[in-house]
């Protein structure tokens, strides 16, 4: 997070600010029990908070692109881990069948 000066990037805080407040408010896991994918459940958030979005996003401007690209590395990154952890679970899960019938000496 380095990359990031609190001076010139005011306006991607309180964006980001915006978003966490509201995010962590909607129920995500509704709309994944109801069949929607991640895209499906981004786009609803957006459209049931398009008013507010548009708001936000005019108070950004092309210096804050960068600022979006690096915290969209950053989430990518942690979605891989998560599924690094998920597949290692899964795998430590499977049952293994070992024939003791058969000797291989």
């Amino acid at each position: 997070m380095s990359k990031f000066d609190t001076e010139q990037k005011k306006d991607i805080f309180v964006w980001l600010d915006w978003f966490n407040a509201k995010w962590n408010n909607y129920e995500a896991f509704v709309d994944f029990e109801r069949g929607s994918n991640p895209k499906e459940v981004a786009e609803n958030f957006l459209d049931h908070n398009k008013n507010e979005f548009f708001q936000v996003l005019d108070s950004l401007d092309k210096d804050d692109l960068d600022a979006l690209d690096q915290m969209q590395k950053l989430t990518e990154s942690e979605a891989h881990v998560l599924k690094l952890i998920k597949d290692y679970f899964e795998s430590s899960y499977k049952v293994r069948y070992v024939d003791f019938k058969n000797k291989i000496f």
